[in-house]
């Protein structure tokens, strides 16, 4: 069996991570995963200009299946009205998904 949902994904800073836990959490979403990530952005430079091996994982990816477009876009304006003027961080919508084994969704 299968399900129709939305995935909302959160690329941003790991200092972050209880907030934007707690406004997907407020959101009524069904769960979420939290991966550590690292990379190369606009933002992504830091103060010694030099990054060291523990500051190329200082950013995590929160990826959050939600069953409908609605909940993942009010998640992610919400994370960005917050945040997103102050820390660097990208969020993006993937709409067209299905959910196998959807019995526990």
């Amino acid at each position: 069996m299968t399900q129709q949902a939305s995935k909302l994904v959160i690329v941003t800073e790991k200092l972050l991570l209880k907030k934007i836990a707690k406004i997907i959490d407020e959101a009524g979403a069904p769960g979420y995963t939290v991966v550590d990530a690292g990379g190369k952005g606009s933002r992504n430079v830091r103060s010694t200009g030099n990054p060291t091996v523990s500051d190329t994982y200082s950013n995590i990816k929160f990826e959050v299946l939600t069953p409908n477009r609605e909940m993942a876009v009010k998640i992610s304006d919400e994370v960005a009205t917050q945040f997103f003027e102050d820390y660097s961080g990208i969020s993006y919508l993937c709409d067209v998904m299905e959910v196998l084994h959807a019995h526990n969704f």
